[in-house]
């Protein structure tokens, strides 16, 4: 089930979404991945996966392959610990961001070593060109410098010189919006913009989005984002 706003926001409720219970992990599936397919979410714009990931406590993805895509991690919720082929390692902590550009290929493995649960989303976006050498990295964000506002996190663009760094045409941006709290955001022609509450309740547009919802959303005009209750936001502007 999907709800629109004229034709330009579809609402795509936490209920609705792809689900996979590992026992170790508990996966959403915002986009079509492994055992779940819908042909109508397949993608958005270059934004290929989202995933809402829970993952136990000492448990996580033994090493496994990828190639050509840019792959971002937020980590909403306790820590993820990384490993690849290229001897990387880092621990990555809540509110903070990692990306993985897999170019020609890379190993990688990421585990919850800590005693909670760890929840974080995963993004894949699709490189503007393949190949390429792989790459990792890892940076900070405070939430309190982020309160009010949204915050480019991870970015393929030039201007965005605090962000990580990805071979995409996208960015992704994160706020913390308190309740009766009102942010903007300019949409450009052509764009698609993916923007889930990871925590709270918002309007976008006046629609109500629940928190761990959806909104597939066509650019060409300024949103208007308002917090229901205190919430965190999550958004990826891509081609």
């Amino acid at each position: 089930m999907s709800t629109t706003v004229g034709s330009r926001i579809e609402r795509r409720p936490f209920a609705s979404l792809g689900h996979a219970d590992h026992g170790w992990l508990n996966a959403r599936h915002h986009f079509s991945f492994a055992d779940y397919h819908d042909p109508a979410r397949m993608n958005w714009g270059a934004i290929r996966v989202w995933n809402d990931d829970e993952i136990a406590a000492r448990s996580g993805f033994p090493p496994h392959p990828h190639s050509d895509m840019e792959i971002i991690t937020y980590v909403r919720k306790g820590a993820i610990t990384h490993q690849d082929s290229l001897g990387n390692k880092g621990r990555t902590e809540a509110g903070d961001v990692q990306v993985m550009s897999a170019g020609t290929g890379i190993r990688h493995a990421e585990y919850n070593l800590e005693d909670e649960t760890t929840t974080l989303f995963q993004i894949w976006v699709i490189p503007r060109e393949t190949g390429g050498s792989p790459s990792w990295g890892a940076k900070p964000f405070p939430k309190g410098d982020r309160s009010g506002k949204l915050v480019v996190l991870a970015s393929g663009y030039d201007e965005d010189r605090e962000a990580l760094r990805i071979r995409a045409d996208a960015r992704l941006l994160g706020g913390t919006i308190k309740a009766g709290e009102t942010v903007t955001y300019d949409s450009g022609e052509g764009r698609h913009l993916y923007l889930v509450p990871a925590t709270g309740r918002i309007e976008i547009d006046g629609q109500l989005f629940e928190q761990r919802d959806g909104a597939a959303i066509l650019g060409g005009r300024q949103l208007t984002i308002t917090a229901i209750e205190d919430s965190e936001i999550v958004l990826v502007d891509s081609e």
